[in-house]
């Protein structure tokens, strides 16, 4: 399997300027543990759950954060075409829970943990 057959391809999207709380709220609609940022002038980045979750124990506010300012550093991007292996590798070096996917510099998707594990251990039922 690849990264493009077990990817989740709807992904929430924001700018750079979005608040903390606005990025929590739209990534618990959505039941997702990250979103990804879309910025004109820097790239593609992805703030996730813990980023948000480190910003509260910090005691910053989630009204006046923006999450320009808690993407993950060093992103490492997955190509639709890489094996599993290799994503989860790409994972565990960087210490990251989700990858954003890039085709031709365009964003397909998310790959998560999750959607790995899903893919490994189908579910099970009795």
């Amino acid at each position: 399997m690849i990264v493009r057959d077990v990817m989740t391809p709807s992904v929430v999207t924001l700018g750079p300027s979005h608040t903390l709380r606005e990025a929590a709220q739209q990534m618990a609609q959505a039941h997702v543990g990250s979103a990804v940022v879309i910025d004109p002038d820097v790239g593609v980045g992805i703030i996730s759950e813990r980023a948000i979750l480190m910003a509260i124990a910090e005691c910053q506010n989630v009204d006046e954060q923006i999450v320009a300012h808690h993407l993950s550093r060093d992103a490492v991007y997955a190509d639709p075409e890489w094996s599993l292996d290799l994503a989860t590798d790409a994972m565990r070096k960087g210490g990251y829970r989700h990858l954003v996917v890039l085709d031709d510099g365009n964003v397909i998707g998310v790959i998560s943990l999750r959607d790995i594990v899903r893919a490994w251990q189908p579910v099970i039922h009795d």
